[in-house]
């Protein structure tokens, strides 16, 4: 019963880190042009 009072906070931080990285990416145009890289290989230079 005692481990249930560490193991809730630890994956309620490990939820909230990915849920930070989610946003961050979000948030910093990762998922901006999806298609583009794609479409890359696609054209030849």
């Amino acid at each position: 019963m005692d481990i249930l009072f560490v193991l809730i906070p630890l994956s309620v931080a490990l939820a909230l880190m990915i849920l930070g990285a989610l946003a961050w990416a979000v948030w910093s145009g990762q998922f901006e042009s999806v298609e583009a890289e794609g479409e890359r290989i696609l054209h030849s230079d």
